[in-house]
């Protein structure tokens, strides 16, 4: 047991960060559980809504580094997969909208700034 007001204190905090890491990693886990459910034996839109879902528990726990960056990609890209074999459309990875190309503003040419003598030093 801690005696310092210090260690105490990082003994309660790593406490609660270790629950909210726990449920985090929890919902996530619950997240794949329910994807893998559809993909047995749901249609194509339980399919797309529950990898809709999972991907987002698993940025979530990427995002709160419950889970590491890596790690994350590898479990996004086999959910995709098992749900591009089960026939689901593409939800999760909807196709950007470009941007329009900027107006290129005019540039205005300044006068030349007249140059002011240099002092003349006494010799």
């Amino acid at each position: 047991m801690p005696i310092i007001k210090s260690a105490k204190k990082r003994v309660k905090v790593a406490a609660k960060a270790n629950l909210r890491n726990t449920r985090t990693k929890r919902s996530m886990r619950e997240a794949l559980k329910a994807f893998g459910k559809a993909v047995s034996g749901g249609t194509p839109a339980e399919i797309a809504k529950a990898e809709q879902a999972a991907v987002s528990a698993i940025d979530k726990a990427a995002k709160k580094a419950v889970i590491h960056k890596n790690k994350a990609a590898r479990q996004k890209a086999a959910v995709s997969a098992k749900a591009k074999a089960a026939g689901a459309k593409n939800t999760a990875k909807a196709p950007a909208k470009k941007a329009a190309k900027p107006v290129a503003k005019k540039v205005v040419k300044k006068a030349p700034a007249a140059k002011k003598a240099a002092p003349k030093t006494k010799k």
